[in-house]
């Protein structure tokens, strides 16, 4: 297993807490307003105060720390109901792969999650971010931005290393989730179709995203002539020729292969996004975001 340190960027929440104040109204409503219900009434008690959301009840508004403020919060109350979100990271040797002077396939994909979780965070939601391959190693959701530099520092120190047993470890997930969550599984989904199928099938019940990151080599090939060709997880090689025909055999097939997974999760409602390590980091969060149809 690779034991490298993996960078993730203080410039990185820096540039998202900028990203995160023009969107604010947009992923304010995706991670909060739409999916909670408040449950206002005698005998609840006020736990505390979060900031007005589009679509909030104006009776939940505290008047008072407006005229103090001239901001709206809402309160909340003991039966607030919030959406945990479970983000499934995969940590196995595949995603170890760079093509080049782009980052690797993990540590583009643990920004990505940890841009996730960091929104979650500042709604004070609970989240947690489990690394998979062979096996899954689960994390209990927890809330707060503590728990959250807790978890960037652990996935910058993760061994990446194994095969891809996606539909294994989420049957192995699927029992530690209790109730309707968001769950966002970031991959290379390089699998077999079939277990790709059966674990968008496994999550049909919640919230799903699959967000899958590929290198650019990976994406379109992007090599010719006499070439060795690695399996990283199972270290089997290949010497062969790449010829013009079978890239674009190759093209076809991952097209395919691409397109199977889009079709299985629209048919259970899920969002399914690709995106190549070479695009900035950015452009991939942001696309992400602005879709989001809650």
């Amino acid at each position: 297993m690779s034991d490298k340190r993996h960078n993730i960027d203080v410039e990185f929440f820096r540039q998202l807490d900028r990203f995160t104040f023009m969107v604010r109204k947009r992923v304010s409503t995706a991670y909060a307003g739409s999916r909670r219900s408040i449950h206002s009434g005698k005998g609840l008690d006020t736990i505390g105060y979060r900031t007005y959301n589009q679509g909030d009840e104006l009776r939940s508004i505290d008047w008072k720390a407006y005229a103090r403020s001239e901001k709206l919060y809402v309160r909340q109350f003991e039966e607030d109901k919030s959406l945990t979100t479970h983000i499934l990271l995969d940590s196995s040797k595949s995603m170890d792969y760079t093509g080049g002077k782009d980052p690797s396939k993990f540590e583009y994909a643990t920004m990505l999650a940890a841009g996730f979780a960091y929104l979650v965070t500042k709604d004070n939601d609970k989240f947690a971010i489990s690394t998979f391959s062979e096996e899954v190693d689960i994390t209990k959701p927890r809330r707060g931005r503590k728990y959250l530099l807790n978890t960037i520092e652990r996935l910058e120190t993760a061994k990446v290393g194994g095969k891809t047993e996606i539909n294994e470890c989420t049957v192995v997930y699927g029992k530690a989730i209790h109730s309707r969550s968001l769950v966002i599984i970031v991959s290379d989904f390089l699998q077999d179709p079939k277990e790709i199928e059966s674990a968008i099938y496994r999550f049909a019940d919640h919230d799903l995203i699959l967000v899958q990151v590929l290198d650019k080599t990976e994406s379109s090939l992007a090599i010719h002539g006499h070439s060795r060709l690695i399996d990283l997880e199972s270290g089997i090689k290949l010497d062969t020729y790449i010829s013009e025909d079978l890239k674009s055999q190759y093209q076809e097939k991952l097209e395919e292969h691409i397109n199977h997974i889009s079709d299985t999760c629209s048919k259970v409602g899920a969002e399914f996004y690709t995106f190549t390590t070479d695009i900035p980091i950015f452009d991939a969060f942001f696309h992400t975001i602005s879709r989001r149809k809650w």
